[in-house]
Parts: structure tokens; sequence; C-alpha cells
């Protein structure tokens, strides 16, 4: 990686600024439990993924795909059997995904502040204000929230963890590849390699990143989403990292 070159940091949201994947799975066990009369919970945690992976082109990524696809798996393995109080109950649980604290993950509040305080908070890509700032990260002009998922939901969910001020721009899109991550770089006005994409998803944060020729800096999360899943790999412009205050180290 190449820190000089970096004028833009852009994170992922969830399981990067705060837990998501693990308030979902909670859900999930619900569900899995309420199938037990019909399929053991392994049989139940495939369908479910059967579902979501179906629904995908069409629903996108977010809650209310999530509880469709929650919904429609439970009617189906329960042949239509299941009582209408279970998949009311079913139907609530899910409704909490839309409210859950989303409390900053360890060091993530410290090190947003610390690269804060080192960029003026006018400062943007377009008017860079660097004459205060330390050698060290004077190259820095913005932070930026780049993340898929349902505009309202990903808007509320930021909104909720207090890190918002933090950023000079937030894009939420309905996915990542390599194209929204060409137009992030075009609307940010940089070039890829001046950019440092940080996440916790290979699938979604990291290859398509690098593809284009961005940098990555990849912190793994403790359970990943099966539609998330990606082989590990190596790469010359992506460092793994253990924990979220090292980021300050390669900067």
């Amino acid at each position: 990686m190449n820190a000089e070159k970096i004028r833009v940091i852009a994170f992922d949201a969830d399981d990067t600024l705060w837990d998501c994947q693990g308030h979902f799975e909670v859900v999930m066990q619900r569900l899995y439990d309420e199938l037990t009369p019909w399929v053991d919970r392994e049989t139940a945690a495939l369908e479910l993924f059967a579902t979501e992976r179906k629904n995908m082109r069409l629903l996108g990524y977010g809650v209310k795909a999530f509880t469709l696809s929650m919904l429609e798996t439970a009617m189906r393995v329960s042949n239509h059997q299941m009582p209408a109080a279970t998949i009311n109950d079913i139907l609530q649980q899910c409704y909490t995904l839309l409210e859950f604290p989303c409390t900053p993950l360890p060091e993530v509040e410290e090190t947003l502040r610390t690269l804060r305080n080192q960029i003026s908070p006018l400062t943007s890509h377009l008017s860079p204000l660097t004459s205060h700032l330390s050698p060290l990260t004077s190259h820095l002009s913005s932070l930026v929230v780049f993340t898929k998922g349902e505009l309202l939901d990903q808007e509320h969910k930021l909104q909720r963890s207090g890190l918002a001020h933090f950023f000079d721009h937030v894009e939420i899109t309905s996915d990542k590849g390599e194209p929204e991550f060409r137009e992030l770089c075009r609307k940010l006005g940089v070039h890829p390699e001046e950019m440092l994409m940080v996440g916790n998803s290979l699938k979604s944060d990291i290859a398509p990143a690098l593809a284009i020729g961005c940098q990555a800096v990849y912190i793994p999360f403790h359970v990943t989403w099966q539609l998330e899943h990606h082989d590990h790999f190596e790469h010359e412009h992506m460092v793994q990292i253990d924990h979220f205050g090292q980021l300050l180290e390669l900067l």
C-alpha cells in the first residue's frame, strides 16, 4: 500500500463501522427454531440462503429483502402450515433490524476522530486546505462512507451510530461492484489509486476496489453473511489488519 498517494479514505458501514450481521444472525436463529417441526436447523439455514440468493436480483440488499425471504422460507418449508401468529412473530423480529443500536465497533470512533482532526471540517476534494496539516496526513482531503443497501435504512443507521459528522460524503448504492467504485472515484474527483477502501467484505469492499486500481484495507469481521463469502487472496495493494485502530499505523 502506498499511503502517500491516498487522498480519500472510503469506509464500508455495516460490520466495518458497527455490528450489523450479528443482529441478523439472532433473527435467523429464531426462524430456524420455528422450523424445527419440519426440518433441522442446518436444512433451514440452507433453505433461507437459497431463497435469499433467488431473490437477490429483484430485491437487492437490506432488511426489506431479508424480511420477504424469511417469510417466504417459513411458508414454503412448513408447507404453509406455520401458524399465522408465528409468522407475525417472525415479521416483528425482522422489524427490530430497522432500529437496532449501531454502536461503533472498538477503536472506530477514536480512529475517525484522529483522521478528521487532520482535515479541516471545511476541507473537501474540491478545495483542499492543507497548510495546517501534519506532513504525515497532509495528502488526505476526504473521509467518505461507501455502503450498499436500502437508502433510508442505511441513512438511519449512520445517524444512530453518531458517526455522520466525521464524513465529507456518504454514498449509498444498491450494489458495490467495479462500476460503482469507478463512479465514486468520478464523483470525488480522484484517480482510483488515490482512494483507499476500508471494509470487512472481500467480495464487496476489497476485490472490486482493487480491480479498478484502488488501494484497500481488509478488516475481517467475526461473522460473514453467506452471500458475501469470498475466497481469501493476497494483493500488493491490499493490507489486512486485525483491528480498526491499526489503520492509523498504516497511514
